[in-house]
């Protein structure tokens, strides 16, 4: 018997094959948003805590998407009294291995809240704290907030939430829905946010954020590149959110390309707006264009319309989007200035105040609203409907975070001691260095050359050679030394100042002055070589002509001694 092609297979089955497949490949498209996290949390940490961060992306997934699989996904049905097949916000379309499916795209979208919360208590929590929390928030804190609001109609309804507008008295918000978040806006990213500024909150500010006399002191990050390449690798990964939401087939097999379109359109410009909204708030404030806020703003943007892009004018996407942008800086610097809590990667302004700002948007911008001319009872139902939902969110979410973190604190377990945390947590927490350019011998950082074995015969005296160079410049000066054979040299990282100017930079719009510069400190002991050939190599090396080259420093040396062998004098050297 031939086997069945996919011409006559049956309607339902051809339709739910096409289903299933594209709620894996967007699936996917989210998954991949982990990469994102990691690469901007990490480049918006210090050096010394990059591993740690990237360890913690890891763990959310691993361990989160197994909490959600073995409780979490059972939890949020029993909650809200649904059957496991039937709950919310999985896409049902027949059959146990369907149920699996929907599973993994509710899994994603619960450890994208879970991963925001690791930028806010960056650079001082015990790794054990945060992998049990994510534990917490998988198993019951997201949970509930499914309960709460996906519940009964897809992402378009709100069990306790409905429960509340119904006691008000209120109806469905003008549109048939208790509480409208589409994709997530405030369920996933505006949880995210919000707690990760109460674990930020209780946990406390790290070591030298702040002077005793309440100053901020600037703590830049460690690479810029790393910030926009997670960011852009998330705006990637976000169609799948929200365009991935919205291509999936009804029940009935029904396909609305309409709101598709619309769903690209309204996330696309809302992007695209929330970049720009910061940058011109940037440059009011700073007379600069930061960078770094042009990411956040524009990941703000995305936050804002996620909630809505089903339901937005292309108008109210741009609206959306540029003020969603536009509140980051003012909302960041009135969380670390005012409320002095330390928001290391500025979560609740990316995805806290902009989930949020972008729900209660909803009835102003959204089609409903307009057609026909001003539909003021859609406005007032529909914002009161929105402003439960979100309130029951965020009482829900500040009350389970702060208890939770407030036990580790008092068990002694929340946050990593003074030295650790001086010392940095890829140390203390993982035994690792994320940049061991001064580690192993062995490996080469910085183009080194091959090893000479010089044994020098005897010679007149001992000089020691020390230039204090560039960074840059170490592996030209390692090259130009093994060609005048004295490849011998003891390397160090340090920092000073000399005639070279300090330097201004500027974080997330906050001006620093440098007047320490990095550089690296060469000690090269010769006998048999004549110093001046050191000297003239590392000067012809190292010199670029501008300020800041460094200096060399030439002094006898008394005496040698060979550890190995007991020899004395030049031959130890």
């Amino acid at each position: 018997m031939e086997p069945t092609t996919i011409l006559q297979a049956s309607n339902g089955a051809l339709e739910a094959a096409v289903n299933n497949t594209w709620i894996l490949t967007v699936s996917f498209l989210i998954f991949f948003m982990h990469a994102g996290f990691a690469m901007l949390e990490a480049g918006q940490v210090r050096s010394k805590n990059v591993a740690n961060q990237l360890t913690k992306n890891l763990l959310t997934w691993a361990v989160g998407v197994m909490v959600f699989f073995l409780i979490g996904a059972a939890a949020s049905n029993v909650l809200s009294g649904q059957p496991l097949a039937d709950g919310a916000p999985f896409l049902d379309t027949g059959g146990e291995f369907s149920q699996y499916i929907g599973w993994l795209y509710g899994a994603v979208f619960a450890m994208t809240a879970a991963t925001i919360v690791s930028g806010a208590v960056a650079g001082r929590a015990r790794l054990r704290a945060y992998v049990a929390y994510t534990f917490l928030l998988a198993a019951v804190i997201y949970p509930m907030v499914l309960a709460m609001t996906w519940t009964g109609q897809g992402t378009e309804s709100g069990g306790i939430v409905q429960v509340v507008t119904d006691f008000l008295g209120l109806g469905e918000n003008g549109n048939g829905v208790a509480f409208a978040d589409f994709a997530g806006g405030m369920v996933v990213h505006g949880l995210g946010g919000i707690a990760g500024l109460t674990a930020a909150w209780m946990l406390g500010a790290r070591m030298d954020r702040y002077d005793s006399d309440g100053k901020v002191n600037v703590i830049p990050g460690h690479s810029m590149t790393f910030a926009v390449l997670g960011t852009l690798m998330l705006a990637f990964g976000w169609y799948g959110f929200n365009v991935g939401t919205a291509s999936a087939l009804t029940p009935d097999g029904a396909f609305n390309g309409a709101v598709l379109g619309q769903v690209a359109m309204t996330t696309t410009v809302a992007m695209a707006m929330g970049a720009v909204g910061a940058a011109a708030v940037s440059m009011l404030k700073n007379s600069k264009v930061d960078t770094l806020y042009v990411a956040n703003g524009m990941l703000a943007g995305l936050v804002g319309i996620t909630a809505i892009p089903d339901a937005s004018t292309w108008g109210g996407a741009i609206l959306v989007g540029f003020i969603a942008g536009a509140q980051l800086p003012i909302v960041f610097e009135f969380v670390q200035k005012r409320l002095k809590i330390d928001d290391v990667c500025a979560v609740f302004p990316v995805h806290g105040s902009a989930g949020v700002f972008g729900a209660l948007m909803y009835p102003f911008v959204a089609v409903e609203a307009w057609r026909g001319g001003i539909d003021t009872t859609f406005m007032i139902e529909g914002f009161v409907g929105q402003l439960v939902g979100v309130s029951l969110i965020a009482a829900w979410t500040v009350t389970a975070t702060a208890v939770i973190w407030y036990l580790f604190k008092i068990t002694g377990q929340a946050r990593v001691s003074e030295d650790h945390e001086r010392e940095g947590l890829d140390i203390s927490e993982h035994g690792v260095e994320t940049y061991p350019e001064f580690g192993d011998p062995n490996v080469a950082t910085d183009g080194g050359v091959k090893s000479y074995d010089l044994r020098p015969d005897g010679g007149s005296g001992i000089e020691m050679v020390t230039a204090i160079v560039r960074p840059d410049k170490l592996g030209q000066v390692k090259q130009s030394l093994a060609e005048v054979e004295a490849p011998s040299l003891t390397v160090t990282n340090v920092s000073g100042r000399g005639s070279q100017p300090p330097k201004t930079g500027q974080w997330r719009g906050e001006e620093y002055t440098v007047d320490l510069h990095q550089k690296v400190k060469i000690e090269c002991v010769v006998s048999d070589i004549p110093a001046e050939e050191v000297v003239e190599a590392i000067a012809e090396a190292a010199g670029t002509g501008e300020p800041g080259d460094g200096k060399v420093f030439i002094m006898p040396v008394e005496d040698a001694l060979k550890i190995r062998t007991g020899e004395r004098g030049p031959t130890a050297v």
